[in-house]
């Protein structure tokens, strides 16, 4: 192997260095470091790799030993590929097999995976370039809707191989999630969430959103969008939702000035709501609502240029619809809100007992307290006689 690593050294620059390790067991770990590297794909075949070197110890490693750890960990796929690497290079296919345990036949032999992926893989780039902030896992649940069913490892595998990829966000500090968080919902219709969002259009005019959350079924009740939202319109967008879906039984909210005014803790205390306002500097006690804010603003308003305020309105409202109708939850078992909001309903009237349950509507009458008397009841009678 040292005479052909010599008789090979214009295919790419190797270092052979000369400080040869002592012993055989002190070059473990070097060896063990190598085949890492190795195995990741940095080979002395490798041009662009210039920093690559091969230490071979030629009184304590054998080359035929250190090709067989070289053989051992590639896999079959690779060592087909610098089969190919090599042949281009000017060695022979019988040559280039020998050295990399390869046979022939191999080369010729094409996977039936390949054809059989091929339409889940264009399906999923169609996906991934309909929703670009989408990863596999909630791809994989859009292609389980298409007729596509296939289990974690086999949509991340599939994802790999066809080079898509989601920009990673910038990582945040991330509370205990042990923290108890105040008035935990066990119910939909129990708290609500609600806060504002930021942007600009393209004109300059301001982008103000009012979002109302479900915090167990965590959907968008409502996205409000204008430039300037007073007290006197969240009172409008809220008493819209009361009347539609009934009260909660928590509204939760930051200290912002539209949430501690006089006229909406007035309206609030008027319908029987309590209040639930966090914390000052604790903005997970909101989570929810930070979560579904964060989720509008990386899949709609970073993508999305508005050129006007009236323009922004209606694109808002189907992106509410969408996540509220198709987008499937990780935290609700990859379901979307409307269906784990149905789910819980029919549980709910499963479950139920007693006459409310089982006769819809209002109730019927009870017995008289006070029953007439018999005599009192003869009155009538005689008078209708005579």
């Amino acid at each position: 192997m040292l005479d052909w690593v010599r008789s090979h050294q214009h295919i790419a620059p190797v270092k052979l260095l000369r400080s040869m390790v002592q012993s055989s067991s002190s070059s473990i770990p070097f060896r063990k470091r190598f085949l890492e590297r190795f195995s990741a794909g940095i080979t002395f075949f490798d041009r662009k790799d210039r920093a690559a070197a091969i230490v071979i110890d030629e009184r304590n490693v054998q080359p035929g030993a250190l090709l067989q750890e070289f053989q051992i960990a590639l896999h079959l796929p690779a060592r087909r590929r610098r089969v190919a690497y090599s042949r281009e290079r000017g060695l022979s296919a019988r040559r280039a097999c020998t050295l990399f345990s390869v046979a022939r036949s191999a080369l010729s032999y094409r996977g039936r995976k390949l054809a059989k992926d091929a339409p889940v893989i264009g399906r999923m780039k169609a996906l991934s370039a309909q929703y670009s902030r989408y990863g596999y896992r909630r791809i994989r649940i859009f292609l389980g809707r298409d007729g596509h069913r296939m289990s974690p490892g086999r949509a991340y595998r599939l994802w790999r191989a066809a080079g898509l990829q989601v920009p990673r966000k910038r990582p945040r500090k991330r509370i205990s999630a042990s923290r108890p968080r105040p008035q935990a919902p066990s119910g939909p219709n129990q708290v609500w969430s609600y806060d504002f969002v930021f942007d600009h259009c393209a004109n300059g005019q301001q982008l103000k959103c009012l979002t109302v959350t479900d915090e167990f079924t965590k959907e968008g009740l409502a996205i409000d969008v204008d430039g300037r939202i007073r007290s006197l319109r969240v009172i409008e967008v809220l008493s819209r939702l009361v009347s539609e879906r009934g009260g909660p039984t928590f509204l939760r909210s930051d200290n912002g000035p539209e949430f501690v005014s006089k006229a909406l803790l007035s309206w609030i205390v008027a319908q029987g709501i309590d209040t639930a306002l966090i914390e000052p500097g604790k903005p997970w006690q909101n989570g929810v609502a930070e979560s579904f804010n964060g989720k509008f603003r990386d899949e709609r308003l970073s993508l999305e240029w508005f050129r006007t305020r009236a323009e922004a309105k209606p694109i808002i409202e189907r992106w509410r619809r969408h996540y509220n109708e198709v987008r499937p939850h990780s935290s609700l078992g990859y379901l979307t809100p409307n269906e784990f909001a149905a789910q819980r309903a029919n549980a709910a009237s499963r479950h139920a007992t007693g006459r409310v349950a089982a006769v819809p509507g209002p109730p019927r009458p009870g017995p008289l307290h006070n029953p007439p008397r018999k005599g009192n009841m003869e009155q009538p009678r005689d008078a209708v006689s005579s």
